[in-house]
Order: structure tokens, then sequence, then C-alpha cells
């Protein structure tokens, strides 16, 4: 009896074994196959997107030069879908002021000069020449409201490689000292729109 049970014992062991190992099957590097490694995602990089101050049609800003503030809307007849790096791209502006303390002194706008700098994601590219509108009157173009001012300058054409262009803006003020005084203080004011170029 004490047989028997030995060598069932050893059946019952060996069997296990057997098991196990047909469970296990052989090991990667001893079929010769490498396993296979899962794809990882790659990422592309998605164009940043050029801000378009004008995408709405207008913009409408508010310039403080000392007593003076600036109520300035910018426009282009032309629309965003043809502003492209070869044409004539038109920028329209009309402008009118208050000034605190308002006792009675005039404010004119002596000088307007606009100057469009193209650009690329990598940087600036060299400016376009200066565009300036003197006023042909002595001591400038009334501006305080009701009275206003508007001009259209025009962006030439740009590099190929621009993708947006930025135009900067400035406007000389002079203002009465007293509502009877030939003297006047000087203020200026600056602005920058950015405008995308369509491809």
């Amino acid at each position: 009896m004490r047989t028997i049970r030995r060598f069932a014992g050893v059946a019952v062991i060996g069997g296990l074994t057997a098991a196990a190992l047909v469970g296990c099957g052989p090991a990667p590097w001893e079929s010769g196959t490498a396993p296979t490694a899962s794809p990882t995602s790659t990422s592309t990089s998605v164009p940043t997107p050029v801000p378009n101050d004008l995408s709405g049609g207008s913009t409408q800003r508010q310039l403080v030069a000392g007593a003076v503030t600036a109520t300035i809307d910018y426009w282009s007849t032309l629309t965003m879908d043809k502003w492209t790096a070869d044409a004539i791209k038109p920028v329209s502006i009309a402008m009118s002021t208050t000034v605190v303390p308002d006792d009675g002194q005039k404010v004119y706008l002596q000088r307007a000069t606009m100057t469009a700098v193209p650009s690329t994601p990598a940087g600036a590219l060299t400016p376009l020449a200066v565009q300036t509108d003197t006023a042909a009157v002595s001591p400038g173009y009334l501006v305080l409201s009701p009275y206003s001012y508007s001009q259209t300058f025009n962006v030439g054409p740009v590099p190929e490689e621009a993708t947006f262009v930025t135009l900067q803006f400035a406007y000389d003020f002079l203002v009465q000292t007293t509502p009877t005084s030939s003297e006047y203080a000087k203020q200026t004011a600056t602005d920058t729109i950015t405008v995308a170029l369509s491809r």
C-alpha cells in the first residue's frame, strides 16, 4: 500500500509539471522572434493662428495722450480674403477727440503717420516706407468732437513669405493752453494693429 501511494504521488506531480510547461510555451528569445513594439503616436505641429484686428471688418481704439483722449475707428474697404501679399491694401481711419478738463480749448491734429511692417512667424521683415499726412493748415486739423479727421493709407506689396502685417500709427496733437491762446502743448499717441494676410 505504501508503494502504491508513492507512485501515485509521483504521477500527480509529474502531470502538474508537464501541464505547467505546456502552458508557458517557449521564451521569446528562444523562438528567434523579437516582441513587436506597440506603435507610438506622433504629434504634428499646428501652425499658430495669426491675430487679425480687422477680422470683424473694423476695430475701434481709445488712445490717451496727456489731456487728450482720441477715439479711432480702423477699417478696410478690401475684404480680408483679398489681403494678399501682392495686393494694394487700403486702411481707413476716422478720429475725434475729447480733452479733460474741457475749458473751451481746441485740439488739432498736426500729423498722422503709418508704418507697415510685414512679418512671418520667425520675425519682422523690412518695413515699408513711412506714410505721413501732415496738416496743410496751421495749427492743424481740428479734431475736437464733434469735428473729426479721416484718412486712408495704403499698404503696398510685401514679400510673399509674409503672413501678417503690423501697422504702426502715430498721431501728433496740438492742444491750446487756454481757449484764446495762440500757444499749444504737443501730445503724441501711438497705436498698433495687426492684419493677417490671405494665402
